[in-house]
């Protein structure tokens, strides 16, 4: 699956539930129970079920040695202060294992202290080389029942859907035996939106109407709502109103539509332009840093060669800010959330 096909994917699913660094979870007590949790005569904690897409898994002990998929299930094992052993991106920015995974892991690498197993990709991982990390844990995106099946063979596996940003801090939390942890961190988010909810007030009374888009390359554009992505539905809880074409049904969760530059004149309303840009070409990266600044580059020099792009009101008062989608689709958790934030402000406030 091209990246670009990930976006789209991501678009049409509803993030209406979306998530709002530690000790090491080997560290940390099972506080789920509210109790300190005992401990058997082999070493290990009690046991604890935690539900998730595929059904309920019985997690017993502190897992040690965890295997994550993607990017959005990594972001929230970080967030809680766990280290990856085995790792599988979405595409394959990096061959070999992630020896420096600061230059070869998209804007988390220099939260990874360990040097993971590369087990693949997120959707096709390698099932010899997750038997190599040998793990007492695996967090996977929304999975078949074969793969499902073919995991829990080697080690207990929680199925979780990429853009259940809370849902998915609170299963990992609890599989983690770091549920308070979990709570903390949705409650650290939420006041840290409120915060810059009050930040924005002055831009949001100047400049409410805000037109969301992603696109690539200016062939064409997905539109952005509230309901069907995170992208959306931050800038919406800072107070900015989104902007619709009147066909696009904005509380239907599942509504995205594709249009074309000669159709944006029709949304000439918005004061201001929110572009989400992405570029999966990996040929000739060099590291993360490169990858980081290419995202927006193409869409950029588009939009600021085309004729209807520059005769738009948001263009001529200089109000289109270009964002990389990867930071809202990519990342819904904790850390996501702040790094997106900390883009909105610096590109947003004057």
């Amino acid at each position: 699956m091209r990246f670009s096909t990930w976006c789209k994917r991501l678009l049409v699913i509803s993030l209406a539930s979306w998530a709002i660094a530690c000790q090491s979870s080997t560290q940390q007590p099972d506080t789920n129970s509210g109790k300190t949790p005992e401990v058997s005569s082999a070493g290990s904690t009690d046991c604890r079920t935690v539900q998730h897409e595929m059904g309920d898994t019985e997690i017993c002990g502190q897992p040690q040695t965890i295997v994550v998929l993607g990017p959005y299930l990594l972001e929230q094992l970080l967030a809680l202060g766990a280290q990856p052993s085995g790792y599988g991106d979405h595409i394959a920015f990096h061959q070999g294992d992630y020896d420096n995974p600061s230059q070869q892991i998209p804007y988390l690498g220099n939260k990874v202290t360990t040097q993971p197993v590369n087990v693949g990709l997120a959707y096709q991982p390698s099932i010899e080389a997750i038997v190599k990390a040998q793990p007492d844990l695996i967090l996977a995106p929304g999975l078949e029942a074969t793969q499902y099946e073919q995991l829990t063979t080697i080690a207990p596996t929680l199925s979780l859907n990429i853009v259940g940003g809370n849902t998915n801090l609170s299963a990992i939390g609890q599989a983690l035996g770091l549920s308070d942890r979990a709570d903390a961190l949705l409650a650290e988010t939420n006041t840290r939106i409120e915060q810059a909810k009050a930040q924005f007030a002055p831009v949001v009374k100047n400049h409410p109407q805000v037109l969301m888009l992603t696109s690539g390359d200016m062939q064409a554009f997905n539109t952005i709502s509230h309901t069907n992505s995170r992208c959306g539905a931050l800038v919406q809880d800072l107070g900015f109103q989104p902007v619709y074409l009147e066909d696009v049904a904005a509380d239907d969760p599942t509504s995205v539509a594709e249009i074309s530059i000669e159709a944006l004149p029709e949304l000439d309303d918005a004061d201001s332009i929110l572009l989400f840009g992405y570029d999966w070409e990996t040929s000739s990266l060099t590291d993360m840093t490169a990858f980081e600044q290419q995202q927006t580059q193409t869409l950029k020099q588009a939009w600021e060669k085309n004729a209807i792009a520059q005769s738009l009101t948001a263009s001529k008062a200089g109000r289109v800010y270009f964002i990389p989608a990867y930071l809202c689709l990519g990342l819904p958790g904790p850390i996501g959330t702040e790094l997106y934030l900390n883009e909105l402000q610096i590109q947003l406030q004057p």
